[in-house]
């Protein structure tokens, strides 16, 4: 059977199925092509299953600091380990039907199976119907990425995890070795020190969240060993061997030492590689180290064929995957002759990044190392949450906003926070930043209170000297 439709979408991660619902939304005819699970790794296997077990972790660790908050708590208190990991699965099956209802509702043909690309608007689909041939005038690869192994030490799924064993464990780990301090990586710490585990943390660079602005990566590094984390920045796993009984490490610290190290399990967070393999694209678009390279709109070198999310250059996040997948959506919309829509060219340095640690890691734009080392002269601002009242009021005294300036302009250029739901705060910075805000307006933004934005308020008069509350 050969179909024919106006854009093909391969894959239904969180950027896949956006935009699909947003060409579906233009008129144009659409379909979807998914080999296992609609909603892809994100929804299924990522962000939100990882959110409902951090959560967990989150309220094991209020019940067991029930004190401070002058309330007893009567009784034992353990974590149930399937339950915990039921309530995970159960959240992300809910959210799959959810993307399930949405094909239908928006008339989108969804499509399982293996799909190959035979030329830039062309491709085969062998599933549960046999082998179909399908057409369109555009195609959107969406093939997001996966867990990268440690090439002397594969995952074996019972004592070496990926994070999607990390996600569905039978058994909680008694020593655990964390190799990574990623966003993945150290959400992982975080769950099972939180859960119970001896948690060990080996990053190669010479911080955790190496991305993140060194003060956000020193102040992260020193509150999870306050947790009773091991945290070895600098420093290696040589080696990896997995038995019935453990995992034995040889680990190469920051002076040069190697020490052999027992575990019960370990989970490999050393990045992603691309699923771009096998599937057509050798001579269908440029590569580097497997991602597609694209254009600001997602174009490919190849007429009709564009590529969005985890397949393409960084960052490598959701929303990023969402947004790009709307701004491609739109372009051919466009160039299948809508004149009502106008995409806008992805501006990567307005991508809010967040980690879902204990205390929350979030930021956007330049950090203070990357401002200065562009030629910035800069304002920086640095507002603690002991000195916010809603913070005291929580009991999350912990963290801090700092945000950085162009002296000369007043130009936000960078956002970084750590601390209580700071995930949730760093929307405002990355509005402001959108809307090309300068100081001045966020000066003169009337903040809420008792909040915790008000902090972002304090963060952004302190780097002009006129703080309040500090």
């Amino acid at each position: 059977m050969s179909t024919s439709y106006d854009v093909i979408v391969l894959g239904s991660g969180p950027g896949g199925y956006v935009a699909a619902i947003r060409c579906a939304q233009l008129g144009l005819k659409t379909a979807i092509v998914e080999r296992e699970n609609l909603g892809g790794i994100c929804l299924n296997w990522g962000c939100i299953p990882t959110k409902a077990l951090l959560r967990s972790g989150e309220v094991l660790h209020y019940m067991q600091n029930a004190k401070d908050y002058g309330l007893k708590v009567a009784g034992e208190i353990e974590a149930d380990l399937e339950a915990v990991v039921k309530r995970s699965r159960g959240i992300a099956k809910q959210l799959n039907q959810g993307v399930t209802h949405l094909m239908k509702k928006n008339k989108i043909t969804v499509h399982l199976g293996e799909g190959t690309l035979t030329g830039p608007t062309a491709l085969t689909v062998k599933g549960e119907k046999g082998e179909e041939k399908l057409s369109a005038k555009h195609v959107i690869v969406a093939t997001g990425a996966r867990a990268r192994d440690l090439p002397f030490a594969p995952a074996d799924g019972e004592r070496i995890w990926t994070y999607r064993k990390a996600m569905t464990p039978t058994e909680m780990p008694e020593k655990l070795l964390v190799i990574g301090s990623g966003a993945i990586g150290i959400e992982f710490a975080s769950f099972y020190n939180d859960m119970g585990a001896d948690v060990t943390v080996v990053e190669m660079l010479d911080r955790v969240v190496p991305v993140e602005d060194h003060e956000v990566s020193a102040f992260l590094e020193k509150s999870l060993t306050k947790q009773g984390m091991t945290i070895m920045t600098g420093a290696g796993v040589e080696d990896l061997k997995a038995a019935r009984s453990g995992v034995k490490a040889k680990i190469k610290d920051k002076s040069g030492k190697v020490a052999e190290h027992d575990f019960t399990h370990a989970i490999v967070a050393i990045g992603i590689q691309p699923n771009t393999e096998n599937i057509g694209l050798e001579k269908l678009a440029d590569m580097d180290r497997g991602f597609i390279q694209i254009d600001p709109y997602g174009r490919t070198k190849s007429k009709g064929l564009w590529a969005i999310g985890d397949c393409t250059p960084g960052p490598w996040l959701a929303h990023k995957a969402s947004h790009e997948g709307v701004t491609a959506a739109e372009a051919i919309a466009q160039e299948l002759g809508n004149k009502d829509v106008h995409p806008h060219a992805l501006d990567r340095n307005n991508i809010p990044g967040c980690t879902y640690c204990h205390p929350q890691v979030a930021s956007v734009g330049m950090t203070e190392a990357a401002a200065k080392e562009a030629g910035y002269d800069l304002k920086v601002g640095n507002f603690p949450f002991i000195g916010n009242g809603k913070a005291i009021a929580l009991g999350e005294a912990e963290g801090f906003i700092k945000t950085v300036f162009d002296a000369k302009t007043g130009e936000l250029l960078g956002a970084h926070m750590v601390g209580a739901e700071v995930t949730e705060l760093i929307q405002g910075y990355t509005v402001g930043k959108q809307l090309e805000t300068t100081e001045a307006e966020l000066m003169q933004t009337v903040f809420p209170h008792p909040t915790l934005s008000e902090m972002m308020h304090e963060s952004v008069l302190g780097a002009y000297g006129q703080a309040l509350h500090i």
